[in-house]
C-alpha cells in the first residue's frame, strides 16, 4: 500500500490523464516510439508509459512527474513548459470520511454497555443480601419455633424491643399477662452531674475534669448535661440567664443578670449537698462562685 503523501490528489490524477493523452496523440503523429523518447530523455520505459496512460501507481511524487512531463514534451517537439505548468504539483489529499460504526469508540460502545450492566446487577444483589443478612437474625429471633416462642412469650419478654399486638400474639400469651418491652439501656451515672437551662443567651464555657469540653454562645431554651468523674467548671457571660442543676438537684440562676460568673461543682460540694438540703427547698438566691455549696 503506497504512502498516501506520495499518491497523487484526483485533480492531478485527471489532470495526468489528460496531459498523457494528448502527449501519446503527438508522439504517434511524430512517429516516434516510447524507446526512442526514453533515449533522448533518459526517463525510463515504464514512467513514458504511465505518464500516457495516466497510471499513478507507477509514478513518483508529483514534482518529479512535473518535470517528466516537461521533458516528454520537449522531446516530442512540444512547449515543455506549458505542459509542465498545467499539471499542478501541490498534493490535497482529502481524508477520507470514516463512518462512526468503524471507530474504536463504537467498537468498544457495546463493552462499555456490558460492564455497567454488570456492576448494576452486582450493585443490586449486593444491596438485596445485605437487606436480607439484616432482617434474617430478626425474624430468626421473632420465628424460631413453636416451643421457643411460646416460652418466650408466657415470660413476658420481648427479644426484639418490638411494640407487641395482644391480637397478633393469639393463644400464645394468656389473658391476664402483659408483655413489656425490655427498658432501653441507660448510660453510667458519674459523681458529678451539672445540668444546665438557658432562660436568656449567654456565653458558656464549660471544663470537665480538667479539659474544656464546650465554648461558645447557647440560645434561649437550650438544655445541655455534663457529667465528670471529679468537677465540672461553668462559666457564663451572663450568669443571670442561665439556670444550674447539680446532680439533678434543685436549678439555681448561676448569678446576676450580665454577671460573669464562674463556679467548680465537685464532690465537696455532693458532700454538702445532704447537709443544705432544708434550706435548698426554700433558698432561690442566684448561685455565685462564694456560695455554690448552695447545692
Amino acid at each position: 500500500m503506497n504512502d498516501p503523501i506520495l499518491q497523487l490528489s484526483r485533480e492531478q490524477a485527471k489532470k495526468l490523464s489528460e496531459l498523457g493523452d494528448r502527449l501519446h496523440q503527438f508522439r504517434q503523429s511524430q512517429r516516434l516510439s516510447l524507446e526512442q523518447v526514453a533515449e533522448q530523455t533518459m526517463i525510463p520505459v515504464r514512467i513514458l508509459s504511465a505518464i500516457e496512460t495516466g497510471n499513478v501507481a507507477q509514478l513518483p511524487e508529483p514534482v518529479y512527474v512535473q518535470g517528466f512531463i516537461r521533458r516528454f514534451a520537449d522531446a516530442i517537439g512540444l512547449d515543455g513548459a506549458d505542459f509542465a505548468n498545467a499539471f499542478p504539483t501541490e498534493t490535497h489529499l482529502e481524508p477520507s470520511k470514516t463512518s462512526w460504526r468503524g471507530t474504536v469508540q463504537a467498537q468498544l460502545r457495546p463493552l462499555h454497555l456490558y460492564l455497567l450492566y454488570m456492576v448494576l446487577v452486582m450493585g443490586a444483589v449486593s444491596g438485596l443480601s445485605y437487606l436480607l443478612n439484616r432482617t434474617t437474625p430478626q425474624m430468626v429471633g421473632l420465628t424460631g419455633g413453636p416451643q421457643s416462642s411460646q416460652s418466650s412469650l408466657t415470660r413476658g419478654s420481648n427479644p426484639s424491643n418490638l411494640p407487641v399486638n395482644r391480637a397478633q400474639m393469639g393463644p400464645f400469651l394468656p389473658a391476664n399477662q402483659t408483655v413489656q418491652p425490655n427498658p432501653s439501656p441507660v448510660a453510667p451515672q458519674k459523681p458529678v452531674r451539672v445540668g444546665l437551662m438557658l432562660t436568656a443567651q449567654s456565653w458558656i464555657r464549660v471544663v470537665v475534669d480538667g479539659k474544656p469540653e464546650f465554648e461558645g454562645v447557647l440560645p434561649e431554651g437550650t438544655q445541655r448535661t455534663w457529667m465528670a468523674d471529679k468537677e465540672v467548671t461553668l462559666r457564663a457571660g451572663n450568669a443571670g440567664g442561665v439556670m444550674v442543676s447539680f446532680n439533678d438537684g434543685m436549678a439555681k440562676p448561676l448569678g446576676e443578670a450580665g454577671a460573669v460568673e464562674e463556679v467548680t461543682f465537685d464532690l465537696k460540694a455532693q458532700a454538702s449537698l445532704s447537709l443544705n438540703s432544708e434550706d435548698d427547698a426554700s433558698d432561690s438566691s442566684p448561685l455565685t462562685a462564694s456560695n455554690s455549696n448552695a447545692f
